[in-house]
C-alpha cells in the first residue's frame, strides 16, 4: 500500500463542519456546568418534587454540606435562571422555574439527538 505525500494543512479525508456551532458549544457547555454538581443535582431534585415553594431551612438540612455552600449552589442556580425565590419575614423560599427548565431539557435533548 502506498502513503500519499500531502502538504501541511491538507486534509486527508473530507471532514463535515460541526453542526454545533462555537457559541451553541458554549451554551451547551454551561449548561452541563449547571448541573454537573451533585448538591445542585439535589437541590434541583427536592424543589422538582415539591410543587409548592421550599423554605430555605429544608433545603439546607436535607444535603450534606454546611449553610454557606448550599447558599452558594443555591446563587448559581438563580444566576442560572433554573430555579426562582421568595422573601416572607426572615426565610426565603425557592421553587422551580418550570420554563426555563423545560428549555434547559430542550436544548440539551436537541443536540444529543443529533448524535443517535
Amino acid at each position: 500500500m502506498e502513503l500519499l505525500e500531502r502538504t501541511k494543512g491538507e486534509r486527508c479525508c473530507d471532514v463535515a463542519a460541526p453542526k454545533l456551532t462555537a457559541a451553541g458549544a458554549e451554551r451547551l457547555a454551561a449548561d452541563f456546568d449547571i448541573l454537573a454538581h451533585p448538591i445542585r443535582l439535589q437541590l434541583l431534585d427536592m424543589l422538582a418534587r415539591h410543587s409548592g415553594k421550599v423554605c430555605v431551612c429544608d433545603l439546607e438540612a436535607s444535603v450534606a454540606v454546611k449553610q454557606p455552600t448550599v447558599s452558594h449552589h443555591l446563587k448559581l442556580l438563580r444566576e442560572a435562571g433554573l430555579i426562582e425565590w421568595e422573601k416572607r419575614g426572615l426565610w426565603s423560599y425557592y421553587f422551580v422555574n418550570e420554563k426555563a427548565v423545560r428549555s434547559l431539557r430542550a436544548r440539551i435533548t436537541d443536540t444529543l439527538s443529533a448524535y443517535i
